[in-house]
């Protein structure tokens, strides 16, 4: 039987794929959080934890009429953004998939009411909060497979998404970490405005409101208090969160939804992206399982 090893809500901004030298240039000298963040989660979760196959949950990757799941039995190549090719510039990328746990997630679809679709198509394009992770997170030999976020569906519809897969990987033999791949507020500041907030610092998040909202939901999540996010989640969305928080809302089905209690740890600080609110949030395997047991 199958088990989820590890979860996490991780940043893939652009700035973590920049130079060290522009880095300190864009931050008043000093490194961003989110690039030591991630190097203290590969060497104490990526590189040491036991586990077959990475799931990222991409909120890049806008889906439509279904979710799509990745299916390649691997994936190979060199990636430059559309966004931002100055910072993301034909960045190498080379993993094995897992053909065999996309197939099987889509075969829970029915069970939970929803679409899922498995596609191995060689010219499916790839996003950077895929790759980004894995230039920082891969650990040679792991699958990894990508997951996108429906742009049509709601917060019932992720979390359906998040138990299909959670089944998929009980009747296997997999272990994985889950990935949620995005950010928390998601409102950038207009390119007039935009290279006066570059630096980390959470002051220049686009709204004092959206800060406010942002670290209410990391301190829930630190916590264990997932129902508490998932119950706010109509008024977190005044804060359009990246992809409707569909990254986060995945996960979490697969963890058991509001019965989740992980508690979380923050790597590295709460950041600033160009307006974006910006957290690595880890959550460990809790010794009795991710949700409290029932009475």
């Amino acid at each position: 039987m199958g088990e989820i090893v590890g979860a996490g809500i991780l940043a893939h901004s652009p700035t973590v794929m920049l130079p060290r030298e522009v880095r300190y240039e864009l931050n008043d000298g000093k490194e961003i959080s989110l690039v030591t963040g991630l190097a203290r989660l590969r060497a104490e979760v990526f590189a040491r934890l036991d586990y077959d196959t990475v799931v990222v949950f991409d909120s890049h990757w806008a889906t439509t009429v279904e979710y799509v799941v990745a299916a390649h039995a691997h994936r190979a190549g060199l990636y430059t953004s559309e966004e931002l090719p100055r910072g993301m510039c034909r960045i190498r990328y080379d993993f094995p998939g897992d053909p065999e746990l996309a197939r099987a997630t889509a075969a829970f679809a029915d069970r939970h009411g929803t679409w899922i679709t498995p596609i191995d198509d060689p010219y499916l394009p790839i996003h950077y909060a895929t790759v980004n992770l894995w230039h920082h997170l891969g650990v040679p030999g792991r699958r990894w497979m990508s997951i996108g976020c429906c742009q049509t569906a709601d917060t019932e519809d992720n979390l359906r998404l998040g138990r299909a897969l959670a089944d998929a990987i009980a009747a296997s033999d997999r272990r994985v970490l889950l990935v949620a791949s995005g950010a928390f507020s998601h409102t950038f500041w207009n390119l007039r405005e935009l290279r006066d907030h570059e630096a980390s610092d959470p002051i220049h998040v686009r709204t004092p409101q959206a800060r406010a909202a942002d670290e209410q939901r990391i301190a829930w999540m630190r916590g264990g208090e997932h129902a508490r996010v998932l119950a706010g989640m109509p008024d977190f969305m005044r804060y359009k969160p990246e992809a409707r928080f569909g990254h986060y809302l995945m996960m979490l089905g697969a963890l058991g939804a509001d019965r989740c209690t992980a508690p979380g740890r923050l790597v590295g600080d709460y950041e600033n992206a160009t307006g974006t609110g910006q957290a690595h949030v880890w959550f460990d395997r809790p010794a009795g399982g991710w949700t409290a047991p029932t009475a």
